[in-house]
């Protein structure tokens, strides 16, 4: 099996070579080699906070947040798996704590209920010429359905990892991934 490659063709260990020594410069508090980390992957990182969050002042919130705990944390990086994927697993259990922290009245009001709903028919209407709309659908869920929706679909957390992260039954995952998704099927049906 060849090895995986990152990015259009660098392997993977290519890549930790050339970001060994910009990681270590980060660890060791170097302002130039943090700048240097943020521009290359803030672009990247602010999609994952867009997704979390309700307007672009509340991602770019989340993003400065997640970025002071990437630089806080990073000596934790082992260089087993991609700096990437490792950062955005920051950005996302940031996003997670800032909505605990900042918008839990919503989360509560929501009510992560135990139902459960069966339909795991997929849309027809899931095309990239609607990604835009999907997006600002997305982002109009409630907060409950828009965080599972997006642990499950964009980030491929499993139901039993998104209920242990948002301390919820695995069910109730589920079934609020299953209200998302016909909630979004049903308005991207309506909008055609």
């Amino acid at each position: 099996m060849k090895s995986p490659y990152i990015g259009k063709s660098k392997p993977l260990n290519e890549l930790k070579q050339i970001e060994s020594p910009l990681i270590e410069a980060c660890i060791s508090g170097e302002r130039d080699a943090q700048n240097r980390l943020y521009q290359k992957y803030k672009a990247k990182m602010f999609g994952v906070c867009l997704r979390y969050a309700r307007t672009q002042a509340e991602a770019e919130d989340m993003l400065l947040e997640g970025f002071f705990n990437i630089f806080k944390d990073l000596h934790q990086f082992r260089m087993q798996g991609s700096l990437e994927g490792w950062m955005r697993k920051v950005m996302v259990n940031n996003a997670i704590a800032h909505i605990r922290k900042y918008r839990k009245k919503e989360l509560q009001s929501f009510g992560l209920e135990n139902d459960t709903i069966t339909n795991s028919t997929e849309p027809a209407v899931w095309r990239k010429d609607n990604l835009d709309s999907i997006i600002q659908l997305i982002r109009a869920l409630p907060l409950g359905y828009q965080t599972i929706f997006n642990l499950y679909a964009v980030e491929g957390y499993s139901h039993k990892e998104i209920a242990k992260m948002l301390k919820i039954a695995e069910s109730t995952s589920r079934s609020q991934y299953t209200r998302a998704r016909q909630i979004l099927q049903q308005k991207l049906t309506d909008n055609q």
